[in-house]
């Protein structure tokens, strides 16, 4: 996969992320915008029915998606890119849907580094607690 492909995967993974709990919080949509216009994706054809909610994504697709852009070895820096961006977005709003945890926890099982179950939960819950602090410092 090419790094342009990577990318936009990554951004339409992000799109069907904050899809998956049925509607678009505002906050999640500024945060969208704001990675599409980073990764030079504000005009791709296929990105824009996504970014701008003319399409809904379901949540299986969103899945389909995260096992398309992972593969079936994905490298330690693509898993972490990934838990570290959605966790970005999901956190975005404040408010961490049912959905959007439940997409997390199948995140776990797909970690490339675990051993074992509980090693992989205490990274990816690291990771998340890392990101919600430097949401939490944010908002002060």
């Amino acid at each position: 996969m090419s790094a342009n492909s990577s990318v936009k995967q990554l951004v339409k993974i992000l799109i069907g992320a904050a899809w998956i709990d049925g509607k678009i919080q505002p906050e999640e949509r500024d945060y969208l915008q704001r990675v599409v216009k980073e990764n030079g994706l504000a005009e791709d054809r296929e990105i824009q029915p996504l970014l701008y909610e003319l399409r809904p994504v379901q949540a299986n697709e969103c899945y389909n998606w995260v096992q398309d852009y992972l593969g079936d070895r994905p490298s330690p820096e693509d898993y972490q890119r990934l838990v570290e961006s959605i966790s970005a977005l999901i956190y975005s709003d404040g408010d961490v849907a049912n959905e959007e945890a439940k997409l997390l926890n199948r995140l776990q099982l797909l970690d490339p580094a675990t051993a074992s179950p509980k090693s992989g939960n205490k990274t990816v819950l690291a990771a998340i607690q890392k990101l919600y602090r430097r949401w939490v410092d944010h908002q002060d």
